[in-house]
């Protein structure tokens, strides 16, 4: 981060917090979780689709098998991906609501050893004496603010932070399809620069850099390495698509 970002990032922290709310627009949570699912959907959809694609051209098979079995990949496999990602993602919310239910047991059944956990878990932050006193008093006065806060600080689950199932899988499917149709555009609108495999091959390539330069926006890696990164990999997966393809061509 240079001067000018730094100088930037500051003032959009002041001004987060002087209207009083503290609301730190500049955080990508939430939006990170959808974004993210976009970003990796649309990475396998270019990849998977792509490797696809080079198999067939390495084993020198007919346009008509590349369109047959990209299409079929970019369908099941966009199913698939969405259809995983709704079950992780509800998997996880289920997991966390049952830690969320043990610890409100806890608290109701054994107050005075869920007391304790507070105490040690301020006491290595650094607090003791009254302060110590003062603030576990002050969490174990409110059952819901003494649940949250042994869900964050013993569990590292931060509650409302719960991420949607079907928000999740829409967007991966929805991202998988559209950036893995873009190895099978040229096949399909007949676009060529010398020859349709090459085509694909560029398009592929601007794809993979564009969505690998969108990752920074979350994770904060400088665009153009993280473009480059996504790229590298793309690259080893169509090659040995392409290999796999070209030495397994007589069984065609």
């Amino acid at each position: 981060m240079n001067h000018s970002q730094k100088q930037k990032r500051i003032a959009e922290v002041k001004a987060a917090h002087h209207d009083g709310s503290a609301k730190e627009d500049y955080h990508y949570v939430g939006r990170g979780s959808y974004l993210r699912n976009i970003v990796y959907g649309a990475n396998d959809g270019i990849v998977t689709t792509f490797a696809v694609v080079a198999g067939v051209a390495g084993a020198g098979l007919d346009t008509k098998i590349v369109l047959i079995l990209g299409f079929a990949n970019l369908i099941a496999d966009g199913i698939s991906m969405a259809v995983g990602n709704y079950l992780g993602t509800s998997s996880e919310n289920q997991l966390q609501a049952k830690e969320r239910i043990m610890e409100e047991w806890e608290v109701a059944h054994v107050p005075d050893e869920e007391r304790k956990e507070i105490e040690e878990i301020y006491r290595a932050k650094g607090f003791s004496g009254k302060n110590l006193d003062h603030i576990v008093s002050v969490i174990t006065s409110d059952k819901k603010l003494w649940v949250d806060e042994m869900m964050v600080n013993e569990l590292g689950i931060i509650p409302g932070e719960e991420e949607s199932p079907i928000g999740n899988s829409v967007a991966t499917f929805i991202a998988f399809v559209i950036a893995g149709f873009l190895p099978l555009l040229p096949y399909v609108a007949g676009i060529e620069f010398g020859n349709v495999f090459n085509t694909a091959i560029i398009m592929t390539a601007f794809a993979l850099f564009i969505v690998g330069a969108m990752r920074s926006i979350v994770i904060k890696e400088h665009w153009f390495i993280s473009g480059l990164e996504m790229l590298g990999v793309g690259a080893i997966a169509a090659a040995s698509a392409y290999a796999v393809g070209y030495f397994l061509q007589g069984l065609a």
